[in-house]
């Protein structure tokens, strides 16, 4: 098959589109013809040598995939060949072909195409995850959203909104802001020309937020947790701002906080098929019936991934960059 292969240092990394290996399946796998994958910042940190891929995982970028399932393992029972499906990966959706575990197989809606399909799956998932699994995030609390306009931002927006929570974004530009409105954010702040910290206080009477999805880190860690209210959830998902920040562990104990690092890509398969199932179980008929819907900004050929690398390293993006295979 053909596949993107990452050649050249971490300082300036290539990505190529060159012969590869097949994906093997297993009895519990189906290997899919992939039709559409889509960029995420962990690629590009996976690029430069900083986001190795789990112990025994392809080192093929791509944490998600859509297509048509062209071979089923021996103990695959629910799905055909021939069916056309997305899912979370742990790595190898920059590919031609793709080994997916049956258990994290989500039908493609029969309206959608393969790039609605392929905008799902890891942003939808990780925000899922973390504002009512790690967050634990419930009707009627606020929530303050970190790159509002980001893949995950936008899913995060919708899902919030639709569990009957208010949420909050923060976003680099008027075009970013309008867009995370339009979603359904209440409060949007540029955070170039404003303190967030101090936008939310002043939106809340001084109350603060129930939740914080973060994935910068570092240099918002201190007003991250001055934002919270009592009882309130910081879950960091990234640090696009650095691994290191100041906290106040004396707030942490007077306001009962709880701070939580989350990752999805590590965890166990059993956990990420639980998670898909839940997700499915509660959102999926959302997005079937167009009350939820993925965020794209545009596409690009997937042999032109280093292009599409490129632009979302420059934070020009209002949701998901999109890659489509030959």
């Amino acid at each position: 098959m053909k596949a993107i292969v990452v050649h050249g240092d971490s300082r300036q990394p290539e990505l190529v589109w060159t012969d590869a290996p097949d994906p093997v399946y297993g009895p519990d796998e189906v290997l899919v013809a992939v039709k559409a994958t889509a960029v995420n910042r962990a690629d590009l940190s996976q690029a430069r040598g900083n986001y190795p891929p789990p112990p025994g995982m392809t080192d093929i970028l791509g944490l998600e995939m859509a297509g048509v399932i062209v071979a089923t393992g021996d103990q695959v029972m629910d799905w055909r060949v021939g069916d056309q499906v997305c899912a979370l990966l742990p790595g190898g959706g920059y590919a031609e072909l793709a080994a997916v575990p049956a258990g994290l197989l989500m039908p493609i809606p029969e309206q959608w195409d393969f790039a609605q399909a392929a905008a799902v799956p890891e942003v939808w998932l990780t925000a899922f995850v973390n504002l009512f699994l790690e967050g634990g995030l419930q009707a009627e609390e606020t929530v303050l959203i970190h790159a509002g306009a980001s893949g995950v931002g936008t899913a995060a927006i919708q899902l919030a909104v639709q569990a009957g929570a208010t949420p909050y974004v923060t976003a680099s530009s008027a075009e970013k802001l309008a867009a995370c409105r339009e979603l359904g954010a209440v409060l949007a702040i540029n955070y170039k020309e404003e303190d967030f910290l101090t936008a939310v206080l002043a939106a809340t009477d001084g109350r603060g937020v129930n939740l914080v999805l973060d994935p910068v880190g570092g240099n918002y860690l201190e007003r991250n947790v001055r934002v919270l209210a009592e009882y309130g959830r910081l879950v960091n998902i990234g640090l696009l701002g650095g691994a290191k920040g100041e906290l106040d562990m004396g707030l942490l104990l007077r306001r009962s906080l709880r701070l939580a690092g989350s990752r999805l890509r590590p965890r166990p398969l059993t956990e990420k098929i639980a998670i898909t199932r839940q997700f499915r179980e509660r959102f999926w008929p959302l997005l079937l019936a167009g009350s939820l819907r993925p965020i794209i900004d545009c596409h690009f050929p997937l042999p032109e991934a280093q292009a599409a690398h490129t632009y979302v390293a420059q934070n020009q993006n209002i949701g998901k960059v999109i890659l489509l295979a030959p």
